[in-house]
């Protein structure tokens, strides 16, 4: 599994894996212990964690989501020490410690505390995300 199977839905809380396409849409599973099956029409607002990106004041503009949960990764190993009812301010310090140049004026605290809870999920439940990355890292290098 990577980044490009794994979507979220407007409307929805949660995250959620692609099942298959359909028809009309897609069918989708959630990412949670109830693995709800949902399927979606192409009217929905579906978004790939792959596709996502947080706005930066650096000359690209933007940093893929997956980038920067690689770096909550690398720097916190699967415990963010965070919960979902962070005041505004921690979460803010978190995001300037881990992607020190993201855009405070487009970034709100809603977008990291969404953030915290994806990366909280796909660490306990999914680790292999994580660590595929880190091995395949470790090649180029030799």
């Amino acid at each position: 599994m990577d980044f490009n199977e794994i979507a979220t839905v407007s409307g929805k809380g949660g995250l959620f894996s692609v099942v298959a396409p359909t028809r009309g849409g897609m069918i989708l599973e959630s990412m949670d212990k109830q693995k709800k099956k949902l399927v979606v029409n192409v009217n929905s607002k579906v978004s790939v964690l792959g596709e996502i990106s947080i706005y930066t004041t650096d000359k690209e503009g933007s940093c893929p989501l997956e980038k920067v949960m690689q770096k909550i990764h690398t720097e916190f190993d699967g415990d963010t020490g965070l919960s979902s009812d962070a005041d505004n301010e921690e979460l803010k310090a978190f995001l300037k410690f881990i992607l020190p140049d993201y855009d405070e004026d487009r970034v709100y605290a809603s977008d990291i505390k969404k953030l915290v809870k994806w990366y909280n999920l796909l660490s306990q439940n999914y680790p292999e995300l994580f660590e595929e990355k880190e091995e395949s890292k470790e090649e180029t290098k030799k």
